[in-house]
């Protein structure tokens, strides 16, 4: 039985709404059915004839004269629905993050998806994936840290990235430190072509090894350009004749030295008294990556280093000193920039946690190096 038709009074405004809808040409047929019927209702149409002309059955029409009159235009649009329950909700999300935090059974190295459902017994391992996946939470990747446990962590950091950012004037900031046993490593090297047509470089497993070589590297902070020598070892006798060699390459200069805390780089007061112009300065424990050549050494073993082969420790010597050569050719300070490094605001260490700190300037020695 069709209930009785309600009268349906348009304002103005409305009508306009309603018109306007019915001319557009993306409104849905939904929407447009229902604009239609109120301006036919809004002429005095009754509901039957209402309903043949637009293609609906009585009741429809019914029901919107009743839902606009009782609500205006927002009684066109759809009601929210329940639909069906959920079957996992927050609860059961609550149930795995709380999993995770607990170590894996006995046995297993870390939890995975049917791990997780089987430890909770009534969630099917496809929402474990999706709930994983859509916090982003990664059960196979791993990464390190190392936080430093230096009371002084702070000053020294302050300290060493001061002279980044603002070094004294008319002095040499210099980044310092070795690259201890570089292997000679003859290997067969050549191109693999696969069975699809693809073509990549390769290697032999097997290998001949020709001796090793302690590089020792200085980075001058504002050109970026490398001082280099070889040695056999890594003593203080060795470090201490690098040193030498430094300062007889800026004269007459006022050197400021970043060091890590090598046992080596300690301890040489007597050199510091008979070298008036140099300064020791000294990264945080457990911190070394602050020092730029740090950086620097990442970039010689990705760009010189791996996938070579020598035949004799000389060749690799010579390697390298070629590679140093040409880099110095092209050098530059390496940059900051990024969300959250010196550019975009100065770095302030003296609220920062060790750990925080560390993390935090960690993410600007990263940003700082330029292959």
């Amino acid at each position: 039985m069709i209930p009785e038709a309600r009268e349906v009074h348009l304002s103005r405004k409305d009508r306009k709404v309603l018109e306007a809808c019915c001319r557009s040409p993306v409104t849905l047929q939904r929407d447009l059915k229902r604009a239609r019927i109120v301006l036919l209702a809004a002429d005095g149409r009754s509901t039957r004839s209402i309903a043949k002309e637009v293609g609906v059955q009585p009741r429809i029409v019914s029901l919107w004269r009743h839902r606009y009159a009782d609500h205006g235009l927002e009684g066109l649009q759809d009601k929210p629905r329940p639909g069906k329950q959920p079957i996992y909700t927050k609860t059961t999300d609550k149930r795995i993050l709380k999993l995770l935090d607990k170590p894996p059974p006995q046995g297993f190295a870390r939890w995975t998806g049917p791990l997780l459902a089987e430890a909770l017994g009534d969630v099917d391992v496809q929402y474990v994936w999706r709930f994983l996946r859509s916090h982003k939470i990664d059960l196979v990747a791993r990464k390190s840290w190392c936080e430093s446990n230096d009371p002084n962590f702070t000053a020294k950091a302050a300290d060493v990235v001061g002279l980044y950012v603002a070094p004294p004037a008319k002095a040499i900031v210099l980044c310092v430190d070795e690259k201890p046993s570089i292997q000679a490593l003859e290997r067969a090297q050549g191109y693999l072509k696969l069975p699809n047509g693809r073509a990549l470089t390769g290697q032999s497993h097997d290998y001949k090894r020709h001796g090793t070589t302690t590089l020792f590297a200085a980075l001058e902070v504002a050109t970026g350009k490398i001082i280099a020598t070889h040695s056999k070892r890594r003593r203080r006798v060795e470090f201490l004749d690098f040193m030498n060699s430094v300062t007889a390459a800026f004269p007459n200069r006022k050197l400021h030295v970043i060091l890590d805390n090598l046992n080596t780089h300690k301890k040489n007061e007597d050199w510091l008294k008979a070298h008036p112009n140099v300064q020791f300065h000294f990264t945080p424990t457990s911190a070394s990556w602050l020092n730029q050549v740090e950086v620097w050494f990442s970039i010689l073993q990705g760009q010189s280093l791996s996938g070579t082969s020598f035949t004799s420790l000389k060749q690799l010597q010579e390697h390298i000193d070629a590679y140093v050569n040409a880099y110095n050719d092209r050098a530059e300070p390496f940059v900051r920039a990024g969300p959250g490094c010196l550019d975009s605001a100065p770095l302030d260490l003296s609220g920062f946690l060790p750990g925080y700190a560390e993390r935090g300037a960690l993410r600007f020695c990263r940003c700082v190096g330029r292959a």
